[in-house]
């Protein structure tokens, strides 16, 4: 069978890329950017003015002038007064106004004494040291016209859209969000709401798959039931094949009497890239390309095993396919030595905590079966071990990957 990131790889390859659209800036948020962002103008576009004060001239103070005129006010958002030519002259003006035109300082309120008939201020002997640009955001100073704030890849958060916003931007490229139909299988399950006999079970896994989905950016989720009858399966299955963009199945897909899944989704033109990695838990999951090229992830009924397909394979490939820049991967150290003689990989949930010297570590928490979806509470996510070793000593560095 395959190791995880050899079926990783394949995912990739064959996944095809979403589509892009122009987004309203408000609708913006987490979705991935598919083109640059560049400033519209210098930023700030103006030499602007950091502190309550005095506009003045510089050179005024070093030649040793303490005492200066108010020839007006300022406010933010106001057109830039003028300095006369005398070098006595001064601008009251607050912070985030254009400096005035003339100046090039601003000497803060508390460095100056205001005189009792309040046209003139006095500056502290102490205030001679500030030079011109003192208390001045210079224009483009931060950023040039044209220059790239935000790269294409990138998931928007309200720091890129406070970007945005700044730069004029009331649309944005990003990768089209895509339709995903999540579909649990099986006679035992019923709907939350309804009645349980004693031989049934209340789904969870489309609930759970549709909640991390959302959570991780992809709203567009809805939930599907098929029961263990082949006409059903061949029905519902056409026509969410036609409707959706990714379609998540849950059980149905090992090698029971029942297991119709992978016959139907071969019938229908579902072509199969892979079945089975080698991996605990997981290890039947399915991978495969409809005829109009929708990917068909078809994940273990297992709650455990379902949930960490999801965050080991799906979620990485809806990144890749919305254009989302790489992510380095988290490595943790382990707490404590784990022992899995198998000849699989092992995706075993952790809680992190940090060590005396500030390094991450990462305590195993075995839950008791694949299916106790409660053991994974308290957990911050998994790791992965790897299928050539038994033993791993505490400390052994390992990748981590978090639940959403």
């Amino acid at each position: 069978m395959l190791t995880p990131s050899a079926a990783e790889r394949l995912i990739r390859e064959n996944m095809p890329l979403f589509l892009r659209e122009d987004c309203p800036l408000a609708a913006a948020q987490g979705r991935i950017l598919r083109e640059d962002l560049r400033a519209d103008r210098d930023l700030p576009p103006f030499d602007r003015v950091t502190m309550d004060g005095y506009a003045l001239k510089a050179a005024a103070l070093a030649a040793g002038t303490r005492q200066f005129r108010i020839e007006g006010v300022q406010a933010a958002g106001m057109l830039p007064r003028t300095l006369g030519a005398a070098p006595d002259v001064s601008v009251e003006i607050m912070t985030g106004a254009v400096l005035s035109r003339g100046a090039d300082c601003v000497v803060p309120y508390e460095e100056t004494t205001r005189d009792a008939n309040g046209a003139t201020i006095t500056v502290n002997k102490e205030a001679g040291k500030f030079l011109a640009g003192h208390s001045v955001h210079r224009r483009g100073s931060d950023h040039r016209c044209g220059e790239v704030m935000v790269r294409a890849g990138t998931r928007i958060s309200g720091r890129e859209i406070a970007v945005a916003a700044s730069c004029g931007h009331a649309k944005l490229t990003v990768a089209a969000s895509p339709k995903i139909a999540v579909i649990s299988t099986g006679d035992e399950l019923v709907e939350v709401e309804g009645a349980v006999a004693p031989h049934q079970i209340r789904r969870s896994n489309d609930h759970a798959l549709r909640a991390a989905l959302i959570q991780a950016g992809y709203p567009r989720v809805e939930r599907y039931h098929m029961h263990d009858v082949r006409h059903e399966i061949e029905h519902l299955l056409w026509h969410i094949l036609a409707e959706y963009d990714v379609v998540l199945i849950t059980g149905g897909v090992s090698k029971g009497k029942f297991d119709f899944l992978p016959d139907e989704l071969d019938r229908q033109g579902v072509k199969k890239i892979f079945h089975g990695v080698a991996q605990r838990p997981g290890k039947p999951f399915w991978f495969g390309l409809s005829s109009r090229a929708t990917p068909v992830f078809a994940l273990p009924g297992n709650p455990v095993s379902s949930y960490t397909c999801l965050h080991r394979y799906v979620l990485p490939a809806l990144a890749y396919a919305s254009g989302a820049s790489a992510v380095t991967q988290r490595m943790v150290a382990l707490a404590e030595p784990v022992v899995f003689p198998p000849k699989l990989a092992y995706l075993l949930p952790v809680t992190l905590s940090s060590g005396p010297q500030a390094e991450l570590l990462a305590k195993p928490e075995r839950v008791n079966t694949s299916g106790d979806f409660a053991g994974l509470i308290d957990t911050d996510g998994f790791i992965e071990l790897p299928a050539d070793r038994a033993e791993f000593g505490a400390g052994t560095i390992v990748p981590f990957t978090p639940w959403m």
